[in-house]
């Protein structure tokens, strides 16, 4: 079903990072959140996150590099047996095996540390963590920041079957709005903590209405880029 988030606001300090939002997430959309550095991303983020948490609604985040998600000195294998402790969720290989299928990750040694593998196999496999709740949203932040264009392309496409399976809504959050603009059906525009335009993704790209929303799009090199 559709999510609907009402008043969705962080203060720091006394300050305001983001304004009252309402957000309207359709089950099995994929929408792309878009925005200069210092926009109120990742507040936006956070607070959607403990908000859907508090309401019992699963939800699942990704950062932007596994090093932030995988502790460099214990074997995968070991982070997938915390993750289904932490969920309450007994070992299941047919489970594990569909998930890391769905990512092309089927048949890898998960009992080596995160650094016996290249870093687009860390991100999916953080992501196959992710999966493994079987979030309602789920929350991929830069997505591609830390990997080959070509590798974070066909990441996002293993991502994006396995989601449409599931029924899962996707949110990607980036600066980047080729990588927006190429995988995500609607897009929000994130300026000084609000949300300044919610369009269709073509229809932004061809009439942007707020002035950061032209200059997003106003930088024509990001049509170039392979996501």
């Amino acid at each position: 079903m559709t999510l609907h988030i009402k008043g969705l606001s962080a203060m720091r300090a006394g300050r305001t990072i983001l304004h009252p939002t309402d957000l309207s997430l359709p089950a099995g959309g994929r929408i792309g959140l878009v925005g200069p550095s210092g926009s109120g991303k990742s507040t936006l983020c956070h607070a959607l996150i403990d908000r859907l948490r508090a309401e019992g609604i699963a939800v699942a985040h990704v950062p932007q590099s596994p090093e932030e998600a995988l502790d460099p000195l214990r074997r995968l294998d070991f982070h997938w047996r915390q993750a289904e402790r932490a969920l309450g969720l007994a070992p299941d290989p047919a489970r594990q095996g569909a998930i890391l299928r769905a990512l092309g990750l089927e048949g890898r040694p998960l009992n080596v540390r995160p650094w016996g593998w290249s870093r687009g196999m860390q991100q999916r496999f953080v992501i196959a963590l992710a999966l493994l709740a079987r979030p309602s949203l789920l929350i991929l932040d830069e997505p591609t920041s830390a990997l080959d264009p070509v590798i974070a392309a066909a990441t996002l496409e293993l991502v994006e079957a396995h989601a449409a399976e599931t029924g899962t809504t996707l949110l990607i959050v980036t600066h980047d709005l080729g990588l927006a603009a190429a995988r995500a059906h609607r897009l929000l525009v994130l300026h000084d903590g609000r949300i300044v335009e919610d369009a269709a993704t073509g229809d932004l790209l061809a009439r942007p209405e707020s002035a950061p929303a032209q200059a997003l799009v106003a930088h024509r090199n990001w049509a170039e880029l392979p996501c």
